[in-house]
């Protein structure tokens, strides 16, 4: 408690750090709470589940006084981060007796405006933040710190102009503090333009890099769906989270791991707030041990006990991969990062290892048996795909409808179809042709290949 003592946290919430039992302050919070204490602008680079939270809360509960007004206001990118970042801050400043309250979209707004009547802090959502600014149900005048939180994400979302709208309602002589995983060009600028000689801090991923253990298999297109199915019944594992690069992708994968018996569930931005929160509640409560997910709809959800991350997809930069891979391998424990490449992956994973030095070991693909998949098209028709016949006997192909055509149950987000197929078969697809046997992809041929073939 003297590491904690030393950094100029008061006495209130030291007594709930204790009954929260914290052993040490963690790199980010050791870093920035000195700082945010004494009053300084800051930004910080942290990923979710470092302790990012406690760090803006020490000076928040320090200078907020109970009945003065909205004296703190945190903005969040996402419904399930400002419930997060509020429960926190409520636990932290029970002994303060603080009225913190979170407001965001998808809900009743009318207990909003009632609560902020008495709100000494308050957590939100860009959007909803500004519908009660234009109701003038929420007074900014009385602000004395803004909390941007998951800055990167709020940008990326595209809440860069209602960001900038709600930095101006709050008074000029403020104490702005800024957290993000990454530092992009969009931060620097909105931090030049909006806080005083800010103080920069950043605290090292984390995952322990022991406990890490990060490998990817090059399939091809047909085998990708197969193959993560293969993993997810032969990975002994604890609670799992496979990522996707779209909401269409993330149903696409979460509906068929379902038919094949796998328990998954699936979050993404296009699913309503309730419906994202009873999936957060089952998942936390490990009633599935299966979460499909989008980047932005996983953002600022610190989920504990996660022992393997899945790249169904691979994400676009080195950040966005290692933010995921930062969700495992934590507190001691271990942890497995897996990456699943299909041709169309080659371009992401060679922006992923590009300038990281990045442990990815590449593994043999074994013998995969194969699933049939489902597919949805527009008019919310489901078809199922597969083929008949062994391997190596010239099994047909198998249209379960009439009408079946490959623009009838392609997602875009998938790219070009084909149907799964056990490993050392390959099939092509003839555009606007159907399918058709050809010769295999060779990856030997691919020059990108030999690029991340380490």
């Amino acid at each position: 408690m003297e590491t904690f003592r030393k950094l100029g946290i008061i006495e209130p919430i030291l007594k709930s750090i204790q009954e929260e039992k914290f052993e040490r302050p963690s790199e980010i919070q050791e870093k920035s709470i000195p700082l945010i204490i004494g009053g300084k602008d800051v930004i910080a680079q942290a990923a979710t589940g470092s302790g990012k939270t406690l760090a803006f809360a020490a000076g928040i509960i320090k200078d907020v006084e109970r009945g003065k007004g909205i004296q703190a206001l945190i903005l969040a990118p996402v419904r399930e981060l400002a419930e997060q970042v509020s429960d926190s801050i409520k636990k932290f400043s029970k002994h303060k007796h603080l009225e913190i309250i979170s407001v965001y979209g998808g809900v009743s707004i009318n207990n909003q405006i009632y609560n902020l009547r008495t709100a000494d802090v308050v957590v939100g959502t860009p959007g909803r933040i500004l519908d009660h600014i234009g109701r003038r149900t929420i007074d900014l005048d009385n602000v004395k710190i803004l909390v941007l939180d998951e800055a990167d994400r709020m940008l990326d979302m595209g809440f860069k102009e209602d960001v900038e709208k709600i930095i101006w309602k709050c008074p000029r002589d403020r104490q702005t503090l800024l957290f993000s995983a990454t530092i992009s060009r969009d931060i620097a600028h909105l931090a030049k333009k909006y806080m005083r000689d800010p103080i920069e801090v950043s605290a090292e991923s984390y995952v322990d890099p022991s406990k890490l253990t990060q490998f990817y298999y090059d399939v091809e297109d047909n085998q990708k769906f197969s193959m993560l199915a293969h993993l997810l019944r032969h990975e002994k594992s604890g609670l799992v989270m496979v990522f996707c690069n779209t909401q269409r992708n993330t149903d696409f994968v979460a509906n068929n791991l379902k038919s094949a018996g796998i328990d998954a569930l699936a979050i993404h931005g296009g699913y309503s707030q309730d419906k994202r929160s009873r999936t957060m509640q089952k998942f936390h409560a490990q009633h599935v041990s299966v979460l499909v997910c989008t980047d932005v709809a996983a953002r600022g959800l610190d989920i504990k006990d996660v022992s393997h991350i899945y790249n169904y997809d691979i994400p676009k930069t080195s950040g966005e991969y290692i933010h995921r891979i930062g969700r495992t391998a934590r507190a001691g424990k271990e942890g497995k990062a897996i990456s699943i490449l299909s041709k169309r992956d080659y371009d992401n994973f060679q922006n992923v290892i590009g300038n990281r030095d990045l442990n990815i070991e590449r593994k043999e693909t074994p013998h995969i048996e194969r699933i049939f998949i489902k597919f949805r098209d527009n008019r919310t028709r489901s078809f199922s795909v597969g083929y008949k016949g062994d391997r190596g006997r010239g099994g047909s192909f198998h249209r379960p409808n009439k009408n079946f055509s490959r623009d009838g149950y392609t997602p875009r987000s998938e790219g070009r179809s084909y149907p799964q197929r056990s490993s050392g078969s390959s099939y092509r697809s003839n555009e606007g042709r159907g399918f058709s046997r050809g010769r295999s992809f060779s990856k030997r041929n691919d020059s990108r290949f030999h690029s991340f073939r380490r």
